[in-house]
């Protein structure tokens, strides 16, 4: 099921979107096929745009971070925007402007207000969608301070404008559902190449390749103390480690299985390091359940977290080492 954000792109004191999302999100959830989620920009307090310029998807600031999550869980928006001096607000401008690839490949449906319905602030956001790759759909609804609000602060749309919104569904709805294949593309046998890569690297013992398919920035659960490493090179030592001990090291990956999302995915599978000790032991090693969460980056994706766990046998509260996957 595709998911769709409702933007609410003001948060100025005594705003009217407040009341205008709810309408459009009491609508949209009339519909099964959906899911829909509001995206209030006052949730995401991002100060004004101070990531470096580029389309890497990698942000340095936790709260750019934590934006760009949000953005990239969703397949399409609905931006519910005033209009401010006859644009938008500077706060959905530099919302949008903060991330890059979270928004391809994805459609932009407009619900506006303001003096003439805010039909200025959507044909500018229709010029920044295209900008942003994201596929802006014909129908929007408009909505005037003279005739759907009472006093000019309290909303009462007409009827009519029920009609116009379900086509703006409608269309945002088919359109971020048609450009599923865009998003995810070849996205699978990327992210298994990408693991590729990770096996070859281990067998070669080639650290520089490793620390190319993991963030910077990456969180690994691994099964040795600490509870986390943090950041790439935390993550390194721990192949360092490996090795150390190995001789000739081995990698098995084995049931693994691939969701791909926009601009995120996630694997899991089983997962056995294997090989010659360096005192000439051969071992099979231990089966681990190993998860994998990547993150696109331009035409690529990199390991942004990484898990592996055994079971643990609750009356002793030892680890499980001896499981084989399928058994």
């Amino acid at each position: 099921m595709i998911k769709i954000g409702i933007v609410l792109g003001s948060t100025r004191p005594g705003r009217l979107g407040d009341q205008v999302v709810r309408w459009v999100h009491e609508r949209a959830a009339r519909r099964s096929d959906v899911e829909f989620a509001v995206l209030d920009l006052r949730d995401h307090p991002l100060p004004h745009l101070e990531e470096p310029p580029g389309f890497s998807g990698q942000y340095r600031d936790d709260r750019t971070r934590a934006f760009a999550a949000v953005v990239a869980s969703c397949d399409g928006f609905v931006f519910v925007t005033p209009e401010y001096n006859h644009s938008v607000p500077g706060v959905l401008k530099n919302a949008l402007d903060h991330v890059s690839v979270e928004w391809n490949g994805k459609a932009a449906g407009f619900v506006s207000y303001g003096g003439v319905g805010g039909a200025r602030s959507a044909e500018q956001l229709r010029l920044v969608c295209g900008a942003l790759q994201l596929a802006d759909v014909a129908p929007q609804v408009t909505l005037p301070l003279a005739t759907e609000f009472a006093d000019h602060t309290v909303f009462a749309p007409g009827d009519h404008q029920l009609t116009a919104l379900d086509t703006l569904l409608d269309h945002v709805v088919a359109w971020s559902t048609a450009l599923a294949p865009l998003r995810g593309g070849d996205a699978e046998a990327a992210i298994r190449r990408r693991l590729d890569d990770v096996i070859e690297a281990l067998r070669a013992k080639d650290l520089d390749a490793l620390r190319r398919v993991y963030a910077p920035d990456v969180v690994s659960f691994d099964v040795e103390p600490p509870l986390q490493h943090a950041g790439v090179d935390a993550k390194l030592k721990n192949w360092v480690k490996v090795f150390t001990a190995f001789e000739k090291v081995d990698y098995e990956l084995r049931d693994l299985a691939i969701t791909v999302g926009a601009g995120l995915a996630v694997g899991h599978g089983f997962g056995r390091v294997s090989g010659t000790l360096k005192n000439g032991v051969v071992t099979d090693g231990m089966w681990v359940r190993a998860t994998f969460v990547f993150r696109r980056t331009g035409d690529d994706w990199v390991i942004v977290h990484d898990q592996a766990s055994v079971p643990f046998d609750l009356a002793t509260g030892r680890g499980c080492t001896d499981l084989e996957p399928g058994k």
